[in-house]
């Protein structure tokens, strides 16, 4: 009995081989360097680019990139998420200084949108590329653009709870206001990269009209409540 019992546990843990470490890293690498050669061909052809063009500027072949990354939908998502990566990285290091007082919510509103368009800006075709899709052709069940939203959907609510705390407000708006920011500012920045390059308004014209429109609409909630003085005799 005790026999059987040695027999049918379970064998212990093969300990990894040092190899298999090195292979992963190896890996994920490789990896890197194929989304970076991807970002340099999208630079170079445009939001547009093809798989042979992504494979002549890595110096390989589709067969190789398809077997990092299974099929074009995976190399998008790398891609994806290392763009949002900086979006998030970006717009975080705006919202920064969310514990100073309520009456800087407007200069960090600004800050977040400036943020945001200074990034899409400088990197417009990657941008598109992101936004756009031009390698998928079927819906993505995890859409990495929507996580980027929500990551910056959820800051922004911090930085608005609590500037609220300062007032009576219903704190269960901040979500929706800031839902509404985030997508007022990527629609914006979207319809602004469509226009013409000679007809584009300057990006510093774009942060201030949007931070206006947010702020005339935020202010009389998120205003720090003053005291009447007392009457003097």
């Amino acid at each position: 009995m005790d026999d059987d019992v040695a027999t049918s546990a379970a064998p212990p843990a093969t300990p990894r081989d040092g190899r298999d470490s090195r292979w992963e890293r190896h890996r994920a690498e490789r990896r890197a360097a194929l989304v970076d050669a991807t970002i340099r061909a999208i630079r170079t052809h445009g939001a547009g680019v093809g798989m042979d063009d992504i494979a002549a500027e890595a110096g390989t072949s589709k067969t190789v990139i398809y077997r990092h990354f299974d099929d074009k939908a995976g190399l998008y998502r790398a891609v994806a998420e290392r763009i949002d990566g900086r979006v998030v990285g970006n717009v975080g290091a705006a919202l920064g200084g969310a514990g100073r007082p309520a009456t800087d919510t407007r200069e960090l509103v600004a800050s977040t949108v400036e943020a945001y368009l200074a990034l899409v800006e400088s990197d417009t075709e990657v941008y598109r590329f992101v936004v756009n899709r031009p390698l998928v052709d079927r819906p993505l069940v995890d859409d990495p653009v929507g996580g980027t939203v929500d990551q910056v959907t959820d800051r922004l609510t911090g930085l608005l709870l609590e500037s609220l705390r300062a007032t009576t407000a219903d704190p269960s708006r901040a979500r929706t206001w800031a839902i509404a920011l985030v997508g007022s500012v990527r629609a914006v920045a979207d319809d602004w990269l469509a226009t013409p390059e000679a007809d584009r308004a300057p990006r510093a014209t774009v942060v201030d009209s949007l931070t206006e429109l947010a702020w005339h609409g935020l202010a009389p909630v998120l205003a720090t409540p003053t005291t009447t003085p007392a009457a003097t005799s």
